[in-house]
């Protein structure tokens, strides 16, 4: 039988930006380096870190997780969203949540990104076997 997650978050980006800048180390934190190069590489960089971040969000949500800060250690780590051949974002995954992913028989990951002025707001979908 197929089983479909789904996941979605929306973050403020000023409010984001603005954690992001009082806090040195949190995009090293959050965000891999590829990622971190990505974004950076953007005419405004913290709406593609708030997407991304929404994103790996809302892969916790749909893994029926969500985000607790006891278990953060680095799952934002594990989780990347990197571009396609065509611009399009896919999901990476890597350690716990590769772990979680096989042992749910997660068959495959989409996730959409959009963003406004004020909002960045991701949506994941996982299709798996039950």
């Amino acid at each position: 039988m197929i089983q479909l997650y789904q996941g979605v978050d929306i973050v403020g980006i000023p409010g984001f930006k603005g954690i992001c800048l009082r806090n040195g180390t949190l995009l090293a934190d959050i965000f891999t380096e590829r990622e971190r190069m990505y974004c950076q590489s953007r005419k405004d960089p913290y709406v593609h870190f708030a997407g991304r971040f929404a994103a790996k969000e809302s892969f916790l949500k749909a893994l029926g997780r969500g985000f607790s800060p006891s278990g953060i250690d680095h799952i934002f780590q594990e989780i990347e969203v990197v571009p396609d051949g065509s611009g399009k974002p896919r999901l990476v995954v890597n350690g716990w949540a590769a772990r979680i992913t096989k042992r749910r028989k997660i068959q495959q990951m989409s996730v959409s990104i959009s963003h406004s002025a004020d909002y960045a707001l991701a949506s994941v979908i996982l299709l798996g076997e039950q």
